[in-house]
C-alpha cells in the first residue's frame, strides 16, 4: 500500500512538471513563435539555413514529444493495467509517437544550437529513446513484463530529458558558461542524471526483493 502510494504521489507530481513544461512550450513557440526563442534567433543568421522545413521537423517533434510526456505516466500506475485493453493503447500511443519524433529529431540535431557537440548528444539522445522504448515494446511481446517495465521505465527517463535539459540550461547559462557550451553540456547532463536515477531506483528495488525473498 505504502509503495502503491508512493507511485501514484510520483505520477501526480511528475504530470505536473509536464503540465508547466508543456504550458512553456505553448507560450514561447506558439504564442510568441520559435523565431523569438533564443535557440532558434541564432540559426537564423546561419546562411543556407532552411527555416520552413526545420519549423515543420520542429512541431512535428515537440508535438510527439509531448504525447510522449503525457500518456508515459498513467502506464505506471497499477489502475492503467486492470484494463489491459486501455494500458495496450495508451503504451502502443506513446512508442509511436516516440517513432516519429526520433527521425525528426535527428533532422534537428543536424542543426543544433552548440555546434557538433550538441549534434551527437542529441543523435545520441535520440537513438537511445529509440532503443529503450523499442526493446520496452519488445519485451512485452515476449511476456517479459519485469523486464518490459524496466526498459518502459528507462525510457519515459529519456523522454523527461525534454524537461530535465530545460532546467540546466539556464543554470548553466547563469553560471557564465558560453551558451554554446551551456547548451551542449545541457543535453549530456540531463542523459546522465535521468538515466542515472533510472538505474539507481532498479538496483534499489532488486535488493530489496532478494532480501524479501531470504527474510521470508
Amino acid at each position: 500500500m505504502a509503495r502503491r502510494k508512493r507511485t501514484n504521489y510520483a505520477v501526480a507530481g511528475c504530470y505536473v512538471i509536464v503540465a508547466l513544461f508543456i504550458a512553456y512550450i505553448v507560450v514561447q513557440y506558439l504564442v510568441f513563435g520559435p523565431k523569438q526563442a533564443g535557440i532558434v534567433s541564432g540559426k537564423l543568421s546561419i546562411p543556407g539555413f532552411p527555416y520552413s522545413t526545420w519549423q515543420v521537423f520542429f512541431f512535428v517533434h515537440i508535438a510527439t514529444g509531448a504525447i510522449a510526456l503525457l500518456t508515459g505516466p498513467f502506464q505506471f500506475l497499477r489502475s492503467s493495467r486492470k484494463v489491459i485493453s486501455v494500458h495496450r493503447i495508451i503504451g502502443r500511443i506513446y512508442g509511436i509517437s516516440i517513432f516519429i519524433s526520433v527521425p525528426a529529431g535527428i533532422y534537428l540535431a543536424l542543426y543544433a544550437t552548440g555546434g557538433l557537440a550538441s549534434s551527437i548528444g542529441f543523435i545520441v539522445l535520440d537513438a537511445a529513446w529509440f532503443m529503450t522504448a523499442f526493446i520496452g515494446l519488445k519485451r512485452i511481446r515476449e511476456k517479459k513484463v519485469a523486464s518490459h517495465q524496466e526498459w518502459m521505465l528507462r525510457s519515459y527517463a529519456v523522454t523527461l530529458v525534454f524537461v530535465t535539459f530545460r532546467v540546466f540550461l539556464p543554470l548553466l547559462t547563469l553560471a557564465n558558461l558560453p551558451f554554446s557550451i551551456s547548451f551542449s553540456l545541457s543535453v549530456y547532463l540531463s542523459m546522465a542524471l535521468n538515466l542515472g536515477w533510472v538505474e539507481w531506483h532498479l538496483r534499489r528495488k532488486k535488493r530489496r526483493t532478494i532480501k524479501s525473498n531470504i527474510s521470508v
